[in-house]
């Protein structure tokens, strides 16, 4: 059992810690100092280790690491009487891990130790703690603050709202007779609860009970965030729960099942590897699992991993009317404001609460409470959301107005945002929603400004508060298929990656979807489903392709087209709608048309827009190129000297070429037309 300390004192004498006169003198006494500490510690049979990290004057500062129930204060005089130091008031304080890193990294800066002859990371066998070879778990260390009575922890479990389940657990812990070394777990936890904040809470209660209990030894903790969408760290967790022993890890799964109740992606193997740890240390470090509400599959994994341990299942209490009214009353109150009629009639008589919705509701009446009773001077003032919500779409909104056509399209992205908007003000509001998915699909031909559209669709989501960042990240099939087993996921997850907080738009989607079996097509159509779970809340993918192609795309994965909150049809564009396109590109390019230039180029495009794989604003962007070339071709053979500007930016019926007809035109038979 490792732990660690700081510890303080005053110098009375010492020649190793001698006042200096400047900054040579002082790093030739700190390199004296490192190596005696070094050669102190090589004798301590790596049972403990102590070295300096400030000094200033008489003042002296360091830290200690123990590996046993030895009593810091012994260890730390020993090291002072063995450097020849006399000091007095010795004190110590206990820190967390990180705390007593960062002291040893100050250490290593000032040269009071060595790296090369005293490495303690290394020595203890820490360093897999202090690499950055797994950026992707999250953990923190913690102490327990001061030993609280039993009844302050059944008061915070009572104003919790967690009562029915934590307060029986409190009367256990507290039962019998208190014994003044820890005997090992003979159960551990599950904290189930959607909000952080209240587990947090739960988990920081439940510890100090079993802590004031003599449950616990020490007052370490380790808080972690398993991701399951990547490499389960093994090593490392190992290693956290070794130096919590005598303490606690308290180990948060985030939500993975589907609207089916399977996990997504590597969640089984991470659970199972985590219950083996778990089981490994069940005597010597609890574990506290900290989980959704709604997920039963994480509940019974752990049940039929964790073999013999033994779970107590703590939630937050389902609350009847009754009680919702005695909370909020109890809120209003400490608040100092008067819980008024309005307020206390909000819960329904037939209906069950959680904590955190009475909490969003609390916090919107005593929002308007403010402005209408404690200063109604700001009565006239309407909340940010309300605003947010009617306010305008944004810039990138209007541009997609001023586009030609896409009527339908401009209609079904405006229902999108003002859905996503709403699910916001749920939030807001405390009122409890499935988390709503954001992904699309884009279907049109070539050229119905599907992308344009989507680049737009993601500035609009960032302007209306509803993606962080708002870029847009365009692949198609050879940007996620790799072309060796097992690269494919890897490559797809790093996509998702680079378009985190903005939108990934995979274009003709439906190329993934052949109809090999076991391809590497469906590898990445596996990982996309299992990547648009993980994160979506983080981004929104747009599938783009032709309608019919589409279709078979969705069917591809059974859990693919549940993920698709929005269909988005963009229409072949009419004769009129290409004209105006082409006249708006004339435009950009300084150019215009004549009344016959326009009718004929009408006429041209009405023409080809019957023919196959017509490309719709392409064409018409093609059209005008070609014009402009025409247009500088006639210029040319004139005379030079009567061209006027006129001339030079007026495209003539002359200047239109007329499309080239296939020998079977025929009208294509998917997508929309005018």
């Amino acid at each position: 059992e490792m732990q660690y300390f700081k510890f303080t004192c005053t110098a009375e004498s010492g020649e190793l810690v001698q006042e200096c006169a400047d900054r040579d003198e002082t790093s030739e006494r700190n390199e004296k100092l490192g190596d005696a500490t070094a050669e102190f510690n090589s004798r301590t049979n790596d049972e403990f280790c102590c070295f300096f990290c400030y000094i200033k004057g008489s003042l002296l500062k360091g830290g200690v690491l123990i590996t046993g129930l030895d009593a810091p204060e012994k260890k730390t005089a020993a090291f002072l009487n063995a450097l020849k130091i006399k000091a007095r008031e010795l004190w110590l304080e206990e820190i967390t891990l990180s705390t007593f890193r960062a002291l040893v990294r100050t250490a290593y800066r000032k040269n009071l130790l060595d790296a090369d002859n005293d490495d303690l990371f290394e020595r203890f066998g820490l360093e897999p703690l202090t690499e950055n070879r797994y950026p992707h778990l999250y953990y923190a260390d913690y102490l327990l603050k001061e030993k609280k009575t039993a009844e302050k922890l059944s008061a915070e479990a009572e104003e919790m709202m967690c009562g029915d389940s934590l307060l029986p657990e409190l009367e256990r812990i507290f039962a019998g007779k208190k014994s003044d070394r820890a005997n090992g777990h003979p159960v551990h936890y599950t904290v189930e609860t959607d909000t952080r904040t209240a587990g947090d809470g739960i988990r920081e209660t439940l510890l100090s009970a079993l802590y004031a209990g003599g449950r616990l030894r020490s007052r370490k903790y380790a808080a972690v965030q398993i991701e399951y969408n990547e490499t389960f760290p093994r090593e490392k967790i190992d290693l956290l729960y070794r130096v919590c022993e005598g303490g606690a890890v308290c180990v948060r799964l985030p939500a993975t099942e589907d609207e089916d109740g399977e996990f997504a992606g590597t969640s089984v193997g991470a659970v199972s590897d985590l219950c083996a740890i778990a089981r490994k240390y069940r005597h010597r470090t609890l574990t506290v699992f900290l989980l959704p509400r709604a997920c039963e599959s994480i509940r019974k994994q752990l049940r039929e991993e964790l073999g013999d341990v033994s779970l107590v299942e703590l939630r937050e209490d389902l609350t009847d009317a009754a009680r919702a009214r005695e909370y909020l009353k109890r809120t209003a109150k400490e608040q100092g404001v008067r819980a008024d009629r309005r307020l206390l009639d909000l819960p329904q008589q037939d209906k069950k609460y959680l904590p955190d919705e009475l909490r969003g509701m609390f916090e919107e009446w005593y929002d308007e409470k403010l402005k209408t009773s404690v200063y109604p001077q700001y009565g006239a003032f309407v909340c940010c959301r309300k605003e947010a919500a009617k306010a305008t779409k944004g810039s990138a909104w209007d541009e997609l107005q001023e586009m030609i056509g896409l009527d339908e399209a401009k209609r079904v992205i405006g229902k999108a945002v003002d859905y996503y908007k709403l699910q916001r003000i749920f939030k807001d509001k405390g009122v409890k929603q499935d988390r709503p998915a954001m992904h699309m699909v884009f279907t049109g031909d070539p050229g119905t400004a599907k992308t344009t559209a989507a680049r737009l669709f993601a500035r609009i989501m960032k302007e209306n508060g509803l993606l962080p960042n708002g870029h847009l990240v365009e692949v198609g099939r050879s940007d996620l298929v790799a072309r060796y087993v097992g690269w494919t996921a890897k490559t797809v997850k790093e996509k998702f990656k680079a378009a985190k907080g903005g939108v990934l738009f995979i274009d003709e989607a439906y190329a993934l979807a052949d109809d090999r079996g076991g391809s590497f097509g469906d590898e990445a159509i596996n990982t996309i489903v299992q990547e648009m779970e993980n994160q979506r809340e983080d981004l929104v993918v747009i599938f783009a392709g032709y309608p019919d192609e589409m279709e078979k795309f969705l069917d591809k994965n059974p859990g693919l087209r549940s993920r698709i909150a929005f269909h988005v049809p963009f229409a072949n564009y009419s004769a009129d709608e290409l004209c105006d396109i082409a006249k708006l590109i004339g435009r950009q390019k300084g150019v215009t048309f004549s009344p016959a230039a326009a009718e004929k180029l009408r006429t041209a495009l009405e023409t080809a827009r019957l023919q196959p794989d017509f490309g719709n604003g392409r064409y018409a962007r093609s059209a005008v190129e070609q014009a402009k070339m025409n247009l500088a071709s006639r210029v040319l053979t004139m005379d030079l000297d009567n061209v006027t500007r006129e001339t030079l930016t007026v495209i003539e019926a002359e200047d239109i070429e007329p499309p080239v007809i296939g020998k079977a035109p025929v009208r294509r038979l998917i997508g929309f037309s005018a």
